[in-house]
């Protein structure tokens, strides 16, 4: 960004360190900014005007490690790369750790470059890769219970019924045993093969807040009756790229596991809110840019909270705390929230369960002239 103060980075220095993904700044001697690429902006969530006017000190405690790399950088004019640095504040968010490049500029002296990489988003990554292993493996089992079991149950249900016929009141008793835990394992074939659809998505432009009044109307009117559900939405969100019904199964899930959490405690509450978060850019095979995902969805609760064994395996499938509980269903929130090329994670702890989703926006396709005027007197009516 150009400066207030006179700095020797040249346009080309500015345009290769924008190019970066990752967000960069340089830092004077006093820790003012004088320089910040596009992704530092958005890391910031502050203009080039706005940040020539601050030092680094107003948006990271002074007590961050970082400070204390960029004097050690500044001291012994050397290069330092830190991993794992936790720069969490009001300004920039909680739990916020990246990994941090520090480096001395010789002109201007006194200057030090800072590289973040946000550690947060290669974590989540990381968890992302792995639950959609895990739908894999599923979804593999699914096809062959499918074929190997599927059929054999309905010889046996149907072998049951035939001899309830000319059972005794007794023996009756065990042939309609027989019969409800054939359904019963046929029903959950069926919830796991929802994980070998592989057809493509029909995603479209979807107002998430007509997405959450419908799960809450569901809830209120049914598992969650009772409990206290606030919303704290972004009116001004963009529409999210996504399949609708596939949305809506997602939060009644996330609802349904939080209303369970908070059970019958007393000021038990449930809190549905959305933001618009910039700067959540990903690289992903086969696009040619980054995919942004700047649409968060929280579903939160102040109940229980999900033990520390199972907390890392919580979107693994056959994962669960309730006693008839099948572990599929956030198994598949993850499978549907990957599918979108989206990212879910969930932060736990006794008496605050927050489970967070990024997804992407909709944005308006290239259009002729003709065709666009014509999609915008559909949307106006």
């Amino acid at each position: 960004m150009p400066a207030e103060r006179s700095t020797t980075l040249t346009i080309d220095t500015a345009g290769l360190l924008n190019a970066l993904p990752h967000p960069v700044v340089a830092l004077d001697a006093e820790g003012r900014f004088v320089f910040a690429n596009s992704d530092a902006e958005q890391f910031f969530s502050a203009g080039a005007a706005h940040l020539s006017k601050r030092r680094l000190s107003d948006f990271i405690p002074g007590d961050s490690p970082i400070f204390g790399l960029i004097e050690q950088v500044s001291r012994t004019h050397s290069r330092i790369s830190e991993y794992r640095v936790d720069v969490s504040s009001p300004r920039l968010g909680m739990e916020r750790l990246i990994d941090v490049y520090v480096s001395s500029l010789s002109d201007p002296p006194g200057h030090t470059l800072v590289m973040f990489q946000l550690r947060s988003i290669a974590d989540k990554m990381d968890r992302q890769l792995t639950h959609r292993s895990a739908a894999r493996t599923v979804t593999g089992l699914a096809a062959m219970l499918a074929h190997e079991i599927r059929n054999p149950l309905s010889g046996i249900k149907g072998a049951a019924q035939l001899l309830e016929a000319e059972a005794s009141d007794e023996d009756r008793v065990l042939t309609q045993l027989i019969q409800d835990e054939s359904e019963r394992i046929v029903k959950l074939v069926d919830r796991m093969e929802v994980f070998s659809d592989e057809r493509p998505l029909e995603r479209s432009a979807v107002n998430i807040h007509s997405v959450l009044e419908h799960v809450k109307a569901v809830a209120k009117n049914g598992f969650a009756r009772g409990i206290k559900i606030q919303e704290s939405y972004d009116p001004s969100l963009p529409s999210v790229f996504a399949n609708r019904d596939q949305l809506v199964q997602v939060f009644i899930n996330l609802l349904k596991n939080a209303s369970e959490a908070v059970g019958g405690r007393e000021g038990g509450e449930i809190k549905l809110s959305t933001a618009f978060r910039p700067g959540v850019r990903l690289s992903v095979p086969g696009a040619r840019t980054r995919v942004t995902l700047p649409l968060e969805f929280l579903v939160e609760d102040n109940g229980v909270g999900v033990p520390d064994d199972i907390r890392e395996q919580i979107f693994d499938p056959f994962i669960t705390t309730k006693p008839s509980g099948t572990g599929l269903g956030l198994a598949l929130v993850a499978k549907i929230v990957g599918d979108h090329g989206g990212v879910i994670e969930c932060d736990s702890h006794p008496g605050h369960t927050t489970f967070r989703v990024l997804m992407p926006a909709w944005s308006e396709p290239d259009l002729p002239e003709a065709d666009a005027s014509s999609s915008k007197r559909r949307r106006a009516r």
